[in-house]
């Protein structure tokens, strides 16, 4: 176990930071691990478990008091709204994403705390290139999650650059997990197809079948967001952010996927026109080269190991 840091985790009733709460006080211990949301959900143990703040990112007196009196040295900032709930509301995705981080990064400014700031997919848009998506190109996004991702990235830039806060960032693809459940993202269907299939054996996918994305488990998610926290920051050379994948699949590669496991399993495709629009701006594929040189990104789980993990860990969990 790794002492030493005092880790303030937003937005940690969330499908990742439910995870990461967890991951992060089994390295670092319990006490050392901070987690805070703006309530407490009933179906969470994450506040019994370990420090609970309740804390609202748009309150930036909130944050600098947490930071102050917890004497907080790291942040893993993942307070947000996911892409097509954030399309529904524009204005509050903006509030929280945007100004929740820049309300972050001011009350982290005096102590000068690292801050790990998850950006995502979501900054490419109809005009980078579709396969393979350099590190480094064209960032023109068209949905409101998009511009405030980008624009996340390069406010990550500025506090770097002219106040030396340590920020470092993924873009993160479509998050499969076996633990919490999503929340509004364009990917959903991906973690969703497995419930349904061992609950109800059909699934109703709302997106078209062909439609490829990148996707990582999230065993990998939280041990790429520690691992590049704790890299040597002189190979870093992008810092903020880097290209991270594990696997590109469609709906209809991962239903037959799943299939194989459950015979009888069907399923149908009732299109979400907002989602698959969102989807269909969105790279087939990811270049995560730079992850994989600058702070030795390699993910663990392929595809098929991934789905045979989710049916075995959500079989035990549903009977």
């Amino acid at each position: 176990m790794k002492m030493g840091k005092k880790i303030l985790v937003t937005g940690s009733m969330g499908q990742i930071g439910t995870e990461l709460v967890r991951y992060l006080r089994k390295i670092y211990g319990s006490e050392s691990v901070i987690a805070s949301g703006r309530r407490i959900k009933e179906d969470s143990s994450i506040a019994e478990e370990g420090p609970f703040e309740l804390l609202d990112v748009t309150d930036p007196g909130q944050i600098a008091a947490v930071i102050n009196n917890k004497r907080v040295d790291t942040i893993y900032h993942l307070a947000s709204i996911l892409s097509a709930k954030g399309e529904k509301d524009p204005q509050m995705l903006w509030e929280i994403n945007m100004n929740g981080l820049l309300n972050v990064f001011e009350a982290a400014r005096p102590q000068g705390c690292s801050i790990f700031f998850p950006s995502s997919v979501a900054v490419f848009g109809p005009g980078s290139p579709k396969d393979k998506t350099p590190q480094d190109t064209i960032t023109r996004p068209i949905t409101v999650y998009g511009i405030a991702k980008v624009t996340g990235e390069m406010l990550c830039d500025y506090y770097h650059l002219k106040y030396g806060l340590d920020i470092r960032s993924m873009r993160y693809p479509g998050i499969i997990s076996n633990a919490a459940l999503p929340g509004g993202g364009t990917t959903d269907y991906a973690v969703e197809i497995f419930y349904d299939a061992l609950r109800e054996g059909k699934h109703n996918c709302p997106l078209q079948e062909n439609t490829q994305l990148d996707f990582i488990y999230m065993p990998d998610a939280l041990e790429g967001a520690v691992k590049l926290m704790e890299a040597d920051p002189s190979k870093l050379k992008h810092r903020n952010a880097f290209n991270v994948t594990a696997f590109s699949i469609t709906p209809k590669q991962l239903y037959l996927e799943v299939q194989k496991h459950i015979p009888e399993f069907t399923i149908t495709y009732e299109v979400d026109p907002v989602k698959q629009a969102i989807a269909d701006s969105w790279p087939n594929s990811l270049d995560d080269s730079a992850a994989r040189t600058e702070w030795d990104w390699n993910p663990q789980y392929g595809f098929e190991m991934m789905t045979t993990d989710m049916l075995n860990v959500l079989t035990a969990k549903l009977s």
